[in-house]
């Protein structure tokens, strides 16, 4: 299985047509998984994405995002749960110099488990934690 692992820029990349890496983000998600990719998020990026959806848009369009990722064969949910969360922890105060969200925190910790090395978002925050992002 080729992951992808899609963080919260990421999908309002996709979502909304008005930012600035929008083509970009849609057509590398669109060649993943052309490509038999799968894309893969965790239960805090759903909470964060959802919650900026509705900021910025409406109700109306977190749900329609929602409506779409929800089922979807084509995304394997990873939950954080408290043995993630300590390890999210860990990462969140030691790296006293950055100024990563107590989510990508927890999204490295999974992305590190899982093996993942490619993240779809615009955060520059994964790749100054090592990782590869697109679009780039």
């Amino acid at each position: 299985m080729k992951g992808l692992f899609v963080d919260t820029a990421g999908w309002v990349a996709c979502a909304d047509a008005a930012e600035p890496a929008h083509s970009k983000a849609v057509a590398g998600m669109d060649t993943w998984l052309q490509e038999g990719g799968v894309l893969i998020t965790t239960d805090y990026v759903a909470d964060e994405t959802l919650t900026l959806l509705r900021v910025r848009f409406g109700l109306g369009t977190a749900e329609a995002w929602w409506q779409q990722v929800d089922g979807s064969p084509r995304l394997r949910w990873e939950y954080i749960g408290l043995a993630r969360a300590d390890k999210a922890r860990g990462v969140f105060f030691r790296h006293r110099d950055k100024e990563y969200s107590f989510t990508d925190c927890t999204s490295f910790v999974v992305m590190r488990e899982l093996k993942l090395r490619e993240v779809l978002t615009t955060d520059h925050h994964f790749t100054q934690a090592g990782f590869v992002t697109l679009p780039n």
